[in-house]
């Protein structure tokens, strides 16, 4: 039984995307994944499991897997060896009479690159797709801009392979392309204005992204600006924040070098004066 993400290891909006994505995916492209979450479909986690029971239970129904781990959340992770385990562990109800749900992980099976050619500037993102499949390609969306009020379309397409490592190239019909990783902009609340979270997951309180004061809306604010994270004087969605650029970086680095946010933030901050 396949079941969306708890919100464990990616931003909310990072999961929702790649939950999206998962809905669209072939049974074949499911089963090439390796990294799979299991969730306790009582209310409960795996805290208070014996790690014993567990393991005798996977040895049961899937055989001798590469790795198991368990998540800050309690849910167990697991990384699997063929697609044939993948394929068990997909149809998996019951671990060791445990009720459970069993779906990819948000973020570990899939990568994402862009790729700029102009001849597939007028090709539907559907016909892309369907071109790309074979090469694990399971997600295509044009990158638009904002340029005098209106929506404008560009060459510029993000990829999402159902792989975690990101090819250096595809073929699109008769054109060899290059991929580049995909790096997406920092997220930013709407409602604190930090970054690293969304508004459905602040325990903030509603801050004006004008001037960084409590208790109204920007659009109502005529007070200077300032800026909540790096206290410059600019809006706190502005791009010229110290505090973005770092973001901006950390995120690079830890797509770039496949680090954890933590690990990628260590490795900037201390090469990046505060």
């Amino acid at each position: 039984m396949v079941g969306p993400p708890n919100g464990q290891g990616a931003p909310l909006k990072e999961q929702t995307y790649f939950y999206t994505i998962k809905q669209q995916m072939t049974s074949k492209e499911l089963t090439n994944a390796t990294f799979f979450v299991i969730r306790r479909t009582e209310s409960d986690t795996f805290a208070s499991v014996s790690p014993f029971l567990i393991q005798k239970g996977l040895a049961a129904t899937v055989g001798s897997v590469k790795a198991v781990s368990k998540m800050r959340s309690g849910d167990l992770l697991v990384e699997v060896n063929t697609t044939k385990q993948a394929e068990q562990l997909l149809s998996l109800q019951m671990l060791s009479n445990i009720p459970v749900t069993i779906s990819p992980h948000a973020n570990l099976n899939f990568s994402r690159g862009v790729v700029s050619e102009s001849d597939l500037y007028n090709v539907p993102e559907q016909e892309i797709l369907e071109g790309l499949r074979e090469q694990k390609v399971c997600e295509v969306r044009r990158i638009t801009i904002r340029r005098d009020g209106q929506i404008v379309k560009t060459k510029h397409l993000i990829l999402t392979f159902a792989c975690p490592d990101l090819p250096q190239t595809i073929t699109a019909g008769y054109l060899r392309c290059s991929v580049r990783p995909y790096i997406p902009n920092p997220l930013r609340c709407f409602q604190c204005q930090r970054f690293g979270h969304s508004k459905t997951t602040c325990r903030g309180k509603p801050t004006c992204a004008r001037c960084s004061e409590v208790g109204h809306d920007s659009a109502e604010c005529t007070g200077q600006e300032k800026c909540i994270n790096c206290k410059g004087d600019h809006p706190s969605y502005s791009r010229s924040c110290k505090t973005w650029t770092l973001e901006k970086e950390i995120i690079s680095v830890k797509i770039k070098n496949k680090l954890t946010y933590p690990e990628a933030r260590l490795v900037v901050t201390n090469r990046t004066p505060i």
